[in-house]
């Protein structure tokens, strides 16, 4: 049998106590792994067990060991039959046609169009494979796996990108928005689309932190991955007393980064174009 898990960094648990849709959950304590779909479904788990790995090998082999797999850790086989997209570019191509057409008739400043790219997995397909390779391709500073079959969970992540960190009363977002080989290759386009993103988070700060506190720390910040660069913004500020994740997310969810603004009427139009559910992806993991 493969045990429940999750892991965040270093940072290994297991041992599920508790399963909630309740966000407000998290005011309570304890160590919670938390999936929120970009359409806001809610899925919180709580461990009972939670262990610091100092190197990524260490934690890969925790995972193989805690699982009970009776096998070592599965090869991820290449994939190489044929991806579907949920839009193709004849479609991709008309929906930024509409996209400007609505800019230019002021309905909206910004809309992040995505397609969501899908392959068939084998039945024993292991994300743990992939997750090791992954680990040494592309690593992420917000990396993240989840495995909790009890809650139809099995999710990798490789975030690059930090929605929300709280700490001692304090919020901070990081969005990043503007992508390319290398920060020379930046375009002016790139600059003023984080710009945009940037007044939106502060605004969405605002409405949760102390008047006068909300900060832009950083902007427009290069930060660099393999084989490309991104522009970062942290904007922060001091949480009124009293305000819980439920009040958090109210104000912040779905990110702005992958939403658009201003985020309701980007939100339409993603409706509008966007013939598939997104689900965990631009939603949020931690």
């Amino acid at each position: 049998m493969t045990l429940s898990f999750a892991h965040f960094g270093p940072r290994l648990a297991r041992e599920v106590v508790e399963i909630t849709d309740d966000i407000e959950c998290l005011d309570k304590g304890g160590f919670w792994a938390v999936v929120v779909t970009f359409e806001g479904k809610v899925t919180c788990v709580r461990f009972a067990q939670v262990a610091t790995e100092q190197t990524s090998q260490e934690r890969m082999t925790k995972v193989q060991a805690h699982t009970a797999r009776p096998r070592p850790l599965r090869e991820w086989m290449p994939l190489t039959g044929r991806w579907s997209s949920s839009l193709d570019e004849t479609a991709y191509r008309l929906g930024v046609r509409q996209i400007r057409d609505r800019i230019a008739a002021g309905e909206v400043y910004q809309v992040c169009l995505c397609r969501v790219m899908s392959h068939p997995l084998a039945d024993d397909a292991d994300l743990d494979g992939l997750e090791a390779r992954v680990t040494l391709g592309n690593p992420a500073p917000y990396s993240s796996r989840l495995h909790v079959p009890e809650a139809g969970l099995d999710v990798l992540s490789a975030s690059p990108e930090a929605f929300l960190i709280r700490q001692a009363g304090r919020i901070e977002s990081r969005p990043i928005k503007g992508t390319a080989t290398t920060l020379s290759d930046m375009l002016a386009k790139d600059y003023a689309e984080n710009v945009m993103i940037t007044d939106l988070v502060r605004n969405d700060l605002s409405a949760m932190c102390r008047p006068g506190t909300v900060s832009v720390d950083a902007l427009c910040a290069p930060e660099e991955h393999p084989g490309l660069t991104h522009l970062v913004t942290t904007v922060s500020g001091e949480m009124r007393p009293g305000v819980g994740w439920a009040d958090i997310m109210l104000a912040t969810f779905p990110p702005g980064s992958v939403s658009g603004a201003p985020k309701s009427s980007a939100l339409n139009v993603i409706a509008d174009l966007e013939d598939v559910r997104r689900g965990p992806y631009c939603g949020s993991i931690g």
